[in-house]
């Protein structure tokens, strides 16, 4: 496994190899960057944005790629950092705190028509969105996108025993949420 990831990444550097290897790297993650992202940003429009930036990232910075972390914790980091970024601006541009924002968020998800959720969806989405944004993205990792501690410790570069701490505290208030709601 760690071969094929090192001769991957080679043709991802290499000039000569490099649009093949990065259409199959889109190909291969692009679902999976998409919620991810989607998970942070809710909707269906930012989250395309915020992917299409995430790539150019990709691209861009591939090259000071350097192994330490696994390739697609690499990229999780930088659809994060995109996601996380891109809110901060929003709520910057609408002069508001994160807090409101996400209430914001949670609104818009009834007219996204591309949130396929019910009620009890929408109801798990508004008790998230109540989180700090660090148990937030824990919250999306573990329960969404079901990523073992250690990735997400890769990716939010926090230890697995305060990422669990985070979760576990993160589970507890989504749940006092939804019986109190």
């Amino acid at each position: 496994m760690e071969d094929h990831q090192s001769l991957f990444i080679t043709q991802l550097k290499d000039k000569a190899t490099r649009e093949t290897a990065f259409r199959k790297l889109m190909a291969d993650y692009k679902e999976r960057l998409y919620w991810h992202i989607r998970n942070i940003v809710k909707s269906h429009d930012d989250a395309d944005d915020v992917l299409q930036n995430t790539f150019i990232k990709i691209y861009r910075y591939i090259d000071k790629f350097k192994g330490d972390s696994k390739l697609y914790t690499w990229m999780y980091r930088i659809a994060t950092n995109e996601a996380l970024t891109f809110l901060s601006k929003q709520a910057k541009r609408k002069s508001i705190t994160d807090e409101e924002l996400q209430t914001s968020l949670i609104e818009n998800l009834e007219s996204d028509v591309y949130f396929e959720g019910d009620e009890i969806a929408k109801k798990l989405q508004e008790a998230i969105a109540t989180l700090p944004e660090k148990q937030r993205l824990v919250f999306n990792m573990r329960y969404f996108q079901e990523l073992k501690y250690a990735d997400i410790s890769e990716i939010t570069e926090t230890s697995e025993g305060s990422l669990k701490a985070s979760y576990h505290l993160a589970s507890k208030k989504i749940e006092e949420y939804l019986k109190t709601n």
